[in-house]
């Protein structure tokens, strides 16, 4: 076992930080303050879908390429440019601009976030967590940034409180606005701050992976052929792609709060926080359990708790008033997605997956993987606006159903073809 220093938990705290930090402005702020930015940028939910969308596009191409640019590049200097370039646009959604450069910032973002930081920062975290600590590396990543997701969401919540003020009164549009203005630009000064900190201080090539594979391969078609044979990649695709599914519905779960059990704008907030509160334990407690038996067991249970959670959701189980079956199930369904979230990416070393070819691989099974940022978001919207109320959230569901069901067979498959966690 790879013996850990001041520095190196230094760098997975980095990691860490700049892994959320990357994606509070496209993901973060409306997934908590989903019910708000509808309002305030004046989108219903299929063009907010359509914004993702873009995103989602240009993430495709960004993955290709991308995942090369890792393997022949520092992650410090790809994950910094990133970072400070991402805040700019953080800057222009300030201004509360039309509909079209709306989805202009989030193919900006979709290039900014993808192309130079994704595959440098699992590199890197997987260089972290050499041959024996996958599970913990990868579960201290996603759990780590779940803790700064909520705590950034925390002060987001507080800050748009204490902007709008009383809501008993009845707060009109423009107050709306100008708060959740605030609560962009404390969001975009601090990705910018934290793309500097990865500039001066990340230091991952002083972090010894126990591995004496070659740091950098020129990445050729011959190289792509020969992960592309792997079966591991090509379930880890699927394992990925299910996943996050699971991960995009959870955007879902404040306005289901909001319109179906009428919570008001800031409880739906909080609750958004406070489901972000499970994934930094979460994450924690699978990662270092993966460690001593194998990532692909839980992620195995993940994929049938989301299973469970989305069938009572679709079921119409939850009645209005039944708050503890309705902060269980959602409980429950985030501990699966999280659980997932945290491992799948550790999986690629029970895969057999070789760590100089870390890059290529991400950008591989992201191409598949991370397609739910082009088609959930329309398909969330259609659904949403189609069959207003209850109804809408129940066919998300059992739609969510469904891929969780695909994702539990292909991670037995994974489980049972892959070998060991450890050699």
């Amino acid at each position: 076992m790879v013996r850990r220093s001041k520095s190196s938990f230094f760098t997975i705290g980095l990691l860490i930080l700049a892994g959320e930090a990357a994606f509070l402005l496209p993901f973060v702020l409306p997934r908590i303050f989903r019910p708000t930015v509808l309002e305030a940028f004046e989108l219903d939910n299929v063009q907010l879908g359509q914004c993702f969308s873009v995103y989602g596009f240009v993430a495709l191409v960004s993955y290709f390429f991308g995942g090369p640019l890792a393997d022949r590049f520092a992650p410090r200097k790809l994950m910094a440019i990133a970072l400070v370039t991402t805040s700019l646009g953080g800057f222009v959604a300030a201004t509360y601009p039309s509909f079209i450069v709306m989805q202009i910032v989030y193919g900006y973002w979709g290039f900014t976030t993808i192309f130079l930081f994704w595959a440098a920062m699992l590199k890197a975290t997987r260089q972290w967590g050499g041959d024996t600590n996958q599970g913990r590396a990868f579960g201290f990543l996603d759990g780590g940034r779940g803790l700064v997701s909520a705590t950034i969401g925390s002060l987001g919540v507080a800050i748009f409180s204490a902007t709008m003020g009383s809501i008993d009164g009845g707060i009109d549009i423009e107050q709306r606005r100008a708060a959740f203005r605030s609560v962009i630009l404390f969001n975009s000064i601090l990705v910018a701050l934290v793309g500097i900190l990865v500039w001066l201080f990340l230091r991952t090539e002083e972090v010894d992976s126990g591995s004496a594979e070659p740091a950098h391969e020129p990445v050729t078609p011959t190289v792509v052929w020969h992960v592309l044979q792997l079966p591991t990649i090509w379930l880890l695709m699927a394992i990925v792609l299910c996943g996050y599914v699971g991960f995009k519905v959870t955007d879902d779960l404040t306005l289901y709060a909001k319109e179906v059990m009428f919570f008001n704008e800031v409880d739906s907030a909080r609750l958004g926080t406070l489901l972000l509160y499970l994934r930094p334990v979460v994450g924690v407690v699978v990662g270092l359990m993966a460690d001593r038996t194998r990532p692909a067991t839980w992620i195995v249970t993940g994929f049938a708790l989301m299973l469970v959670g989305a069938i009572v959701v679709g079921a119409g189980v939850i009645d209005r008033g039944s708050y503890v079956v309705f902060y269980s199930t959602m409980f429950a369904t985030c501990i699966g997605v999280f659980a997932i979230r945290s491992l799948y990416f550790a999986s690629m070393q029970e895969g057999k997956i070789p760590l100089h070819l870390t890059g290529t691989s991400v950008g591989l099974i992201s191409v598949v993987g991370f397609t739910p940022d082009i088609f959930m978001g329309p398909v969330m919207g259609h659904l949403l606006d189609s069959s207003p109320g209850e109804p809408g959230h129940q066919y998300l569901f059992w739609l969510l159903a469904g891929f969780s069901a695909i994702g539990l067979i292909a991670s037995a498959v994974f489980r049972c073809i892959s070998g060991t966690a450890t050699d």
